[in-house]
């Protein structure tokens, strides 16, 4: 028994020494996982030791962007296959040489150079009675400063939560702390390789009124958030709220600030402002490929613009022009407005009267800038209002909580600024009139008050109209006469032919097949045209919901009298569309012309517009990839029986996810034939110096040249196939961020072979139901199809019909595509905005001063 204890013994003795010399010789080594840093201890860049948060997200330590840059004291994820940097403490005053060392001096943490000078200190003065300090790196990526015998959070004598740099975390908090008076804001990366402080920054500004968050460029206003309004910044209505995300709004004496928490901790979170003047909110998995932007400010490169109105006019994505005045006023310079110059904003039309006065209420606006609003949170609407009528100074307004149907008051007394309209989101604004400028209603017979008789072409179809409702036939409009003379241009509709060219057209007066409904009905089913039932706005004028009496829905397209389209586009519109018949076209059921009323009525379409899905993040969780791919299929076919398929060949010019309607079973329905042109079918192309379409969305030679044919839609219809596979909207060709010029962005990502990276993360996100249907393999093949329609020359683009076919089949064989049609030219741009480039990898044209004018209706 003796020589087994003796063995026994000696081999725990053995095994005892055998570890204790394995801690010793690996103890740096194992030390990179410490998650604290007392006063005997120290970082340096030569040991390449670590603080390491627990749950191993975070990682503290000195690190340099590339081989030649200085060095740095930061954190970034741990996990991540690319390096994402969240704070950096010494930004501005980087080391020099590879010779920093962080250590507690005294009371404080400071980081030395070479020759022992401090470089960064938190600087902080305490006594000396207290205990030692520690140095900790939590769970939650906040650097803190705290006695050793005190773990809570009130008790930290520094956190790197309360000095960031270009990133908001989770649990971080955003703006002002009254008792410290000390701010917190963003500040952007100098540029991606640069952590010094840039120019860009996020701060709260907490003067007055409510407070709101600005993205300042070189201490100026870019963009305004909007005030919180119980669930959400108003000025940021793409920022939803999610199941793994609570969003909080701090408004008490200690602080104002905004802060927001992860309840999936499997999920990367943070808000950055970047050099680019962008902030965004970035979300990503420890295994993706990378950060999906969650939602972007500013998110429209116009309306998001601080501003950009002017005084009393909003901006809507859905008109154009783009400004627009509120009811009751009037542009303050007449000849800039039209010229596309909104900066001088709007005038009443009327001054108020302090009596008499009432109010016209705004829909889904971000409210005015608020800073210099007051505010009383303990009335309603119905006091508020009171209180706006009694003082004579007040100009508007609304609720401050929209939560539990509105709560809180917000008052205007000067001028209401920087508004805009949204398509979903927003909240109800009360702005004062004088009563004169307040909106007239019709009687209760559903007669209007004012009739307005048009001239030349619209008389002689108002009197038609009556001739025809006396008769009782329910007969249709005859529109006009084609009149075909040698050696001249005839126009049809607001369409220029030349005389050499077949027309596909009768030479007579022709019948058109379409329904007459009277105003009566049509003002009934309406509501008398109530603000309840828009449905959307474009240059023509409104599109509203209704009810006929046999209670069938319809969708009524009401041309206004200032329209920037007319009445040749309107006609044009009636006879085109009347003739067409197809799944994927949106179907006409009547029209009305009548007491100076100039009307299209058309199916209603339970599911709106393409866009309020893919841009509408309420939405965009809807519709999964198997939808996307038959909607895209759907507007293929729809637009090969156009080119093909119809009795007339037809070029419609402004094909945009916009003018693509869904119904109840999400088929697509392509629409608004206003700008559309019937060709001869021997026809390649065709000119025309009224270049008309949308930005984003037209052919380069279109663009630049004014030729059209089918393939500038083919052009379009590319440009649509990857916003719905990216969720990306497409903004035209002019910014300094590759990633909003959506041609540009995805190009690249195709030739690096990274094209999947583009695809909307809420139909991939594997915490997604929508997931399910997703196809990488079909995915590929509809960008590399969605390339293949935008190559810059148009001869290189495919037909539909071989669209079609390239969709429809798994063996048909695709094409590598060339070069898209625009590439990035910012600074050429910015330094002469009246001239345009497209190119490609190997030349480049400039076109100066072309006359065109673009219609930029979304």
């Amino acid at each position: 028994m003796k020589g087994v204890r003796k063995t026994y013994d000696n081999s725990y003795t053995l095994s005892f020494l055998l570890v204790f010399f394995v801690m010793i010789l690996f103890r740096p080594a194992l030390s990179m996982y410490f998650n604290t840093l007392s006063s005997t201890e120290s970082l340096t860049i030569s040991n390449n030791r670590t603080l390491v948060s627990p749950g191993d997200v975070f990682e503290l330590g000195f690190f340099r962007t590339n081989s030649s840059s200085p060095w740095y004291l930061g954190i970034w994820y741990k996990q991540l296959s690319e390096r994402t940097y969240v704070w950096v403490a010494n930004r501005d005053s980087p080391l020099s040489n590879a010779m920093g060392i962080l250590k507690i001096s005294g009371n404080n943490l400071v980081i030395l150079d070479h020759s022992n000078k401090s470089v960064w200190s938190t600087n902080l003065t305490r006594g000396n009675e207290r205990s030692p300090v520690v140095a900790e790196l939590l769970a939650n990526g906040n650097f803190v400063m705290r006695d050793s015998n005190n773990n809570d959070a009130s008790g930290f004598l520094w956190q790197s939560f309360d000095y960031p740099t270009d990133t908001l975390l989770p649990e971080m908090e955003l703006g002002y702390d009254l008792k410290t008076r000390l701010n917190r804001f963003l500040t952007s990366w100098k540029n991606s390789d640069d952590p010094s402080s840039g120019e860009i920054s996020y701060k709260l500004d907490t003067q007055r009124g409510l407070p709101e968050f600005y993205l300042l460029k070189d201490g100026l206003r870019a963009q305004r958030s909007g005030p919180w309004n119980g669930v959400k910044f108003s000025g940021i209505p793409e920022d939803q709220k999610l199941n793994y995300m609570v969003y909080n709004f701090i408004e008490n004496s200690e602080e104002v600030a905004y802060t927001f928490r992860m309840t999936n901790n499997s999920i990367y979170s943070r808000i950055q402002v970047s050099p680019a003047g962008f902030l965004a909110r970035l979300t990503t998995t420890p295994t993706a490929w990378e950060w999906n932007w969650f939602w972007y400010a500013p998110e429209d490169p116009q309306c998001d613009v601080y501003k950009t109105c002017g005084p009393y006019a909003y901006c809507d994505l859905n008109t154009s022009p783009l400004c627009n005045c509120i009811q009751g006023f009037k542009p303050f310079d007449e000849q800039q407005w039209d010229l596309r110059n909104p900066s001088g904003g709007c005038i009443r039309r009327t001054p108020l009267s302090c009596s008499g006065d009432g109010f016209t209420r705004m829909k889904n606006m971000k409210l005015p800038e608020t800073t210099m609003a007051v505010v009383d949170r303990s009335i309603g609407v119905k006091e508020c209002e009171k209180m706006c009528l009694s003082d004579c100074n007040c100009t508007a307004f609304a609720n401050a909580d929209i939560r539990n149907g509105g709560t809180g008051c917000v008052i205007w007394t000067g001028e209401l600024e920087d508004i805009r309209n949204y398509f979903d989101d927003g909240q109800d604004l009360y702005v004062r009139l004088a009563a004169a400028d307040l909106v007239k209603k019709r009687n209760a017979n559903g007669k209007t008050i004012t009739l307005i008789v048009g001239v030349g072409l619209l008389f002689i179809m108002i009197v038609f109209c009556l001739w025809k409702r006396k008769q009782k036939r329910g007969k249709e409009i005859a529109t006009s006469i084609v009149n075909r003379q040698r050696n001249h241009d005839v126009l049809i509709n607001g369409m220029i032919l030349s005389s050499k060219r077949q027309l596909p057209r009768e030479n007579k007066i022709e019948e058109l097949e379409l329904p007459l409904i009277e105003l009566e009905a049509v003002v009934k089913a309406t509501e008398n045209f109530s603000n309840c039932n828009k449905l959307g706005q474009g240059g023509f004028g409104i599109v509203y919901k209704g009810r006929l009496l046999d209670g069938q829905e319809i969708a009524v397209k009401r041309l206004s009298k200032t329209s920037v389209q007319g009445t040749d586009e309107f006609m044009n519109e009636v006879r085109l569309i009347a003739r067409l018949q197809h799944i994927n076209l949106v179907r006409i059921l009547g029209c009305c012309i009548d007491a100076g009323e100039t009307m299209l009525i058309y199916e209603y379409l339970e599911n709106s517009s393409l866009d309020s899905y893919l841009f509408g993040k309420k939405r965009s969780c809807k519709l999964n990839w198997k939808d996307r791919f038959d909607i895209t299929n759907g507007v293929a076919r729809g637009l090969l029986y156009l080119h093909q398929d119809s009795r007339f060949r037809i070029i419609h010019r402004d094909m945009k996810v916009s003018n693509i309607l869904l119904d109840q079973n999400m088929i697509p329905k392509i629409s608004d034939f206003g700008m559309a042109r019937i060709v001869a079918r021997d026809e390649t192309e065709a000119n025309t110096r009224n270049v008309v379409g949308t930005y984003g969305y037209m052919s380069p030679e279109y663009a630049m040249d004014g030729v059209f044919s089918e393939k500038s839609d083919v052009f379009s219809f590319g440009v649509i196939v990857l916003e719905i596979i990216s969720g990306k909207r497409s903004r035209g060709f002019y910014h300094l961020n590759h990633e909003n010029n959506l041609l540009s962005y995805v190009w690249s990502h195709w030739t690096e072979g990274r094209a999947l990276e583009i695809v909307d993360p809420v139909i991939v996100d594997s915490l997604s139901s929508l997931a399910a249907t997703f196809q990488p393999k079909e995915v590929l093949k509809c960008i590399q199809i969605g390339l293949l329609c935008v190559q810059e020359r148009a001869e290189h683009r495919p037909t539909m019909s071989s669209v079609v076919r390239m969709l429809g089949s798994e063996a048909t064989e695709i094409p590598q595509p060339k070069p898209p049609g625009y590439c990035l030219v910012s600074s050429h741009y910015e330094n002469n905005p009246s001239s345009s480039r497209y190119c490609n990898d190997d030349e480049s044209w400039t076109v100066n001063q072309y006359t065109c004018s673009v219609i930029d209706a979304r």
